[in-house]
């Protein structure tokens, strides 16, 4: 009994002495280990994840270059006044509703995005303006190349009355995201006066969201 009581404390003793000599190797470790996280693994994930954050939508053109080049070329300004062919077209073809397409060129020598609504005021003969309100139809962003179009429709009751109605004279036209307007002429007939108070079931007065032009290749 005695020889296996020290046994068991010969093999104590050891296990003790083990456990010092891990308690020290780990102890050598302990600073390679509080360097990785605050220099390595929490900078780089918070860096990535701003990154992504910041250029997820244009995932691919960025992957399509270096990193300088990616971030660059995904962000995209948005289209400005200044950069914008900005015409009108009557494209009606019914005899109740009207549509007035409005078109947006990009002739900038650049890309640019362009999303939403445009901001839209119908200017008449005596000199009123009318606030022309979003069908309330979702937009979708589109990036248009140096050539390309992108457009809306303005959508309103045609006047049938026999009457002179409301005679509308321009169109002033704001660009999504943009401040600064551009004036171009109506193309269309005029408005019945009670236009804008019309049945619930007749045409209003309203726009839609501007979406590209498929049909509109870069030059």
């Amino acid at each position: 009994m005695k020889l296996t009581h020290a046994s068991k404390t010969l093999l104590a003793g050891l296990t003790l002495l083990g456990a010092l000599s891990l308690t020290a190797c780990n102890n050598d470790d302990g600073g390679v280990k509080a360097g990785d996280t605050p220099s390595g693994a929490k900078p780089t994930v918070s860096t990535g994840a701003d990154s992504s954050g910041g250029t997820g939508d244009s995932g691919s053109s960025s992957g399509s270059g270096s990193s300088g080049e990616g971030n660059t070329d995904s962000e995209v300004g948005n289209c400005r006044s200044d950069e914008l062919e900005v015409t009108a077209a009557d494209n009606t073809t019914d005899k109740t509703e009207g549509v007035i397409t409005v078109q947006f060129k990009n002739g900038g020598g650049r890309d640019c995005a362009i999303s939403g609504y445009a901001g839209v005021d119908l200017k008449t003969a005596t000199g009123d303006t009318l606030s022309v309100d979003r069908d309330g139809d979702q937009p979708h962003p589109d990036v248009l190349k140096d050539g390309e179009s992108a457009a809306f429709n303005i959508t309103f009751p045609v006047n049938t009355t026999g009457g002179s109605g409301v005679r509308i004279t321009n169109i002033l036209v704001t660009p999504p995201n943009e401040t600064k307007t551009v004036t171009i002429a109506w193309p269309a007939g005029s408005l019945p006066v009670s236009g804008e108070d019309s049945s619930d079931s007749g045409p209003k007065l309203s726009i839609g969201p501007v979406g590209k032009v498929s049909d509109s290749p870069a030059s």
